[in-house]
């Protein structure tokens, strides 16, 4: 019986070691690293006038196209906020509606100038304050070659809310020609 418990112990001490044997004589998977940061100190010290100039330039175009949006101001008219004054083209409007009364009912328009003195609407937002008293909603003006919004033109100006079904005044806001990072190819003309 002794033996029959000697033999498996004897063989698995002999795996023990020989795994041990085994992973301590395998090469590291290790890969050398160039130092990289170095090569690029020796480069940039080889930087010819016009390359410097080149990269001088670049770096005032990006300096000149830094995009930082406004400060959130909320502009309110009773129970209607806009987050801002002012948007670049591609910045979304964010209307909050909250506190409305149980009949107030009717719709918010967004007006977008077709002059100096006159507006087109460019969207209508119901509200019913029985049904829901408060909520949040998004407003992109984005190209659209089906409802005739062919440039930047169509956007750019001074722009009005309108609270169609109550007394609230009007809350005004403009959109600029800039155009945020990023959204160019959206505003090329589609007309």
């Amino acid at each position: 019986m002794n033996n029959k418990i000697v033999i498996p112990i004897a063989i698995g001490i002999i795996i023990v070691i020989g795994g041990i044997i085994v992973i301590t004589n395998q090469e590291s998977d290790t890969i050398k690293i160039e130092d990289t940061l170095n090569k690029e100190l020796q480069l940039n010290e080889d930087i010819t006038p016009e390359v410097e100039e080149k990269l001088n330039e670049i770096e005032k175009i990006n300096l000149e196209n830094e995009y930082s949006p406004k400060e959130r101001e909320w502009i309110t008219s009773g129970p209607f906020q806009i987050d801002r004054s002012e948007y670049v083209l591609g910045e979304k409007i964010f209307l909050r509606i909250g506190g409305l009364e149980y009949d107030d009912k009717g719709q918010v328009a967004f007006l977008r100038p077709l002059n100096n003195t006159h507006y087109s609407v460019f969207i209508t937002i119901p509200f019913d304050g029985a049904n829901k008293p408060a909520f949040n909603y998004y407003v992109e003006p984005q190209l659209s070659k089906t409802k005739g919004y062919c440039t930047v033109d169509d956007f750019v100006g001074n722009w009005r809310v309108v609270f169609r079904g109550t007394d609230y005044p009007n809350l005004e806001f403009k959109i600029t020609e800039q155009i945020l990072p990023g959204n160019e190819s959206d505003f090329k003309p589609i007309c």
